[in-house]
């Protein structure tokens, strides 16, 4: 008797280390740089706004964050991506103004627990332009709750100066001083067009707490980002400057989406990035 309850209790014992070693996540993250809307000629928005929902379609990323889209581009990807929910506000005045940093999260998979947009500037809390930044420049954030295990995770999206060194470098300080109030430990996905490459010094305090999934990635993919409308722009090593960074995960695969044809010539001036991970 004593060694069928002995058993017992070990199997039981085995069981909950099994059960709570296979409580883990696959995630797909995507960066995308949508291009505002207006201007561009024969890449205008409405050109190529369908290929971008046929992207997302393909794709079926858990999250994705996009940058410089303005009110009507939010609102386009809002009504024909019913499946995902959404957070965001325009960088000018906080509510509907200028680029949205927005961050949307599948319905069915993810439950949002919390999130809210600062400013990369000196008053954070407040629309504003920081140090030599050319424009106000915004981050979204998220905590996040995986509804398949309740694991929780932070997700923040941004887009850095393009001209401003300094508001390059003190935006990413201020990132990384936020990811650490808002998760001081556990899993945080970042994505951005950050306007700069990985090897610039701006990304060392990034790079002490977060791990490159372009470096870290088994699956990998060094192919430029930042295509102009150019595709050959694709084999442009200063033209890789979009990124996603993480903490607390394990990264499978990193690709740079330019090799298909959702619909139209270019679905903007940047490649979507995207990350495959578990945590």
């Amino acid at each position: 008797m004593k060694k069928l309850i002995l058993f017992l209790a070990c199997a039981v014992a085995a069981f909950g280390a099994t059960s709570c070693a296979e409580k883990t996540n696959d995630i797909k993250v995507i960066s995308y740089n949508v291009r505002f809307s207006g201007g561009d000629g024969e890449n205008h928005w409405d050109k190529r706004k369908h290929a971008s929902i046929n992207m997302i379609n393909d794709e079926k990323p858990t999250v994705f964050g996009v940058q410089e889209a303005k009110a009507d581009q939010i609102a386009y990807l809002k009504e024909n991506l019913p499946q995902y929910g959404y957070i965001g506000v325009g960088r000018e005045d906080g509510k509907d103004g200028g680029e949205h940093m927005s961050i949307f999260y599948l319905k069915d998979e993810v439950e949002l627990l919390d999130g809210g947009t600062f400013w990369l500037s000196e008053t954070p809390e407040e629309p504003s332009m920081g140090w030599d930044a050319a424009c106000k420049r915004t981050c979204t954030w998220t905590k996040l709750k995986m509804k398949s295990t309740g694991k929780e995770f932070v997700y923040m999206n941004t887009h850095l100066d393009h001209v401003g060194i300094e508001a390059r470098k003190q935006g990413l300080a201020l990132i990384v001083e936020r990811a650490n109030e808002i998760v001081p430990e556990g899993t945080v996905f970042l994505t951005a067009d950050f306007n700069a490459l990985t090897t610039n010094p701006i990304f060392d305090d990034l790079k002490s707490v977060m791990k490159d999934a372009r470096e870290e990635a088994p699956v990998t993919d060094r192919r430029g980002t930042y295509n102009g409308w150019n595709k050959e722009n694709v084999n442009n090593p200063d033209c890789v400057i979009d990124h996603i960074f993480y903490r607390a995960a394990e990264a499978h695969s990193f690709r740079v989406l330019c090799d298909k044809n959702y619909g139209a010539p270019y679905i903007s001036d940047h490649y979507p990035v995207v990350m495959e991970a578990t945590f």
